[in-house]
Order: structure tokens, then C-alpha cells, then sequence
């Protein structure tokens, strides 16, 4: 099993759990297809996060515009100050389709017959690692775009500023670059509180519904099993103490909070109930174990983007722990 080893020789309340090397998984040549499809979406990543990280926005420039309407030189400097912005943020709502493509190439990896999800994980690390490696990004991205009120401000400045043109017959040279199909769109996603999380949860939904003859359970299976993977690596102590950096932690706790709430989006029940194959209480409190500053974000995102941690079947007790 290389890299990827069962952690116990029982199962612990049924739910497979295992250890998966995210540092060093290499693609076995049944694998290496898929993994350079989406190796030459993941390269892109991390100027994602750092272009979304240094984004300032126009707020001064747009403002002067705004209580000057009348200073055709101040219009200017704003549209100018925008344009490139909407341009980035262009290029980001594009890299958001590339990674749903990408997701449900990996989704069809790791779920088809005739292994099971457990075997597939098993079978085919560096693939799991990619699928962790999307997650890790998609949580990074949400949280700093969360962060970032100027983007949707920007963008809306940019479609009221369209609009008027367009009534006056004018035609701007950026139409070309973000036409009106495409602003319409980008402002769908922008709209969103978590655009990437979104995006993935859509696809997922959407792979499920496109494989008819697919059971569900394969792409739910496969997404528990991942969060056990991460959960037993975070609270074993011979396991983390494998990982050679703090990042690795870090990657290690987004990437089963963001198995969590993709499989909350996705299963028809969710994460909260008694039936999941999730270890909820499990995973909050290896959460809680952390230092809190490093963890709050996460905690936020299980409490305000999962889908069903409010039904009734949710327990009083994980609740609790959420507060």
C-alpha cells in the first residue's frame, strides 16, 4: 500500500481509517493520466491565492466617483482603477471552472467499479493527494475572498458603470475582454459567501446526477473515508509526528473540514446525523485541540457552510461543540 497504511488493524466503528502521506504521494503509471490533467490545474493555485491575497481594490477611487459625478476626470481614474481589477477577478471565476473540470475527472478516478472508494484511496494516493490538494486551495480562497468586501464592490461599480454606457450607446474596449454573458455570470459567483466551496459542491451534485448508474454512496464513501483519513493522522501522535512542517498540519485540517461540508452539500442527509459515516464529534474536537487561533476560520466554516448542521437531527451536543 506504499505511503497509504491502515492505522489499525480493527475498524473503528466500521469507518475506514487510514494514513495517507500528503507530502510525498507519487502517481503510479495507472494514475499518471488523471494526475497531470489536474497537476497542470493545481500550478496555477498558488498565484490564485497570492493575486486574490495582494487584491487592494478601487474603494478611494470609486468613492471619489461616486460623490463626484459631475468630475469627468475623476470618472476616469476610477474606471481605470477598475478595469484591471475586473480583469483579475475574471481570471479567477475561469480558474473556478477549470478546478470544477478537474474535480470530476478525480471524482470518476475515485469512485468507478470495480474497486471500492476505500480501495481506490488505497490503490491510487497520489490522485487522493490531488483531491485534498483542491480542497486545501478551495477553503484558502473562500477565506481571503470572505475577507475582501472590496471585490464585490469593484465588480458591482464595474456592471452599474456597463449599464449606463450601454444605454447611452457607448461601447467600452473591456466588453471585449468581460462581455455581458460573462459579467453575469462572474457576478452569480461572486455573490456567494464561499464562491469556490460552491463551485465544488455543484459539480459534485452534478457528477452524482450525471452517473445515474453510480451509486451515491461511492461519492459519499469516498468523501468520509477521506475525512477519517485526516482525523486519524491529526490525533495520532506517531502520524503527525511524520509530517515535516507546520503547513502540513495546517493542509491536514482544511482538507477534512473541507471534506466535511462537501459532504454535507452533497449527501441527502448530511454530516450532523446519527447515520453519517462522519465522526463529527470526532473531528470538532481534534479542531478544538489546536490552537485557536489557527482553527477559527475552519470552526466558522462548519458552522456558517454546511448545509444541515441546524436540522433536527442534528445533536444537541455537536451543536454545543460548534458554539
Amino acid at each position: 500500500m506504499g505511503n497509504l497504511l491502515k492505522v489499525l488493524t480493527r475498524e473503528i466503528e466500521n469507518y475506514p481509517h487510514f494514513f495517507l502521506d500528503f507530502e510525498n504521494a507519487q502517481p503510479t503509471e495507472g494514475e499518471r493520466e488523471i494526475w497531470n490533467q489536474i497537476s497542470a490545474v493545481l500550478q496555477d493555485s498558488e498565484s490564485i491565492l497570492a493575486d486574490l491575497q495582494a487584491y487592494k481594490g478601487a474603494g478611494p477611487e470609486i468613492r471619489d466617483a461616486i460623490q463626484n459625478p459631475n468630475d469627468i476626470q475623476l470618472q476616469e481614474t476610477a474606471w481605470n482603477a477598475v478595469c484591471p481589477l475586473v480583469v483579475r477577478l475574471k481570471r479567477f471565476y475561469e480558474f473556478s471552472i477549470r478546478l470544477e473540470k478537474a474535480l470530476q475527472s478525480l471524482l470518476e478516478s475515485l469512485t468507478c467499479p470495480p474497486y471500492t472508494p476505500t480501495q481506490h484511496l488505497e490503490r491510487e494516493q497520489a490522485l487522493a493527494k490531488e483531491f485534498a490538494e483542491i480542497l486545501h486551495f478551495t477553503l484558502r480562497f473562500d477565506e481571503l475572498k470572505m475577507r475582501n468586501p472590496a471585490i464585490q464592490n469593484d465588480f458591482s461599480y464595474y456592471r452599474r458603470t456597463i449599464s449606463r454606457n450601454r444605454i447611452n450607446n457607448m461601447h467600452l474596449d473591456i466588453e471585449n475582454e468581460v462581455n455581458n454573458e460573462m459579467a453575469n455570470r462572474m457576478s452569480l459567483f461572486y455573490a456567494e459567501a464561499t464562491p469556490m466551496l460552491k463551485t465544488l459542491s455543484n459539480a459534485t451534485m452534478h457528477f452524482v446526477s450525471e452517473n445515474k448508474t453510480l451509486p451515491i454512496e461511492n461519492t459519499t464513501d469516498c468523501l468520509s473515508t477521506m475525512t477519517s483519513v485526516c482525523k486519524v493522522m491529526l490525533e495520532t501522535p506517531e502520524y503527525r509526528s511524520r509530517f515535516t512542517s507546520e503547513e502540513t498540519l495546517m493542509f491536514c485540517m482544511r482538507v477534512m473540514v473541507g471534506v466535511i461540508i462537501l459532504y454535507d452539500h452533497v449527501h441527502p442527509v448530511g454530516a450532523f446525523c446519527k447515520t453519517s459515516k462522519i465522526d463529527m464529534k470526532g473531528c470538532i474536537k481534534v479542531l478544538k485541540e489546536q490552537a485557536p487561533d489557527s482553527v477559527e476560520g475552519l470552526l466558522n466554516a462548519l458552522r456558517f457552510t454546511t448545509k444541515h448542521l441546524n436540522d433536527e437531527s442534528t445533536s444537541k451536543q455537536i451543536r454545543a461543540m460548534l458554539q
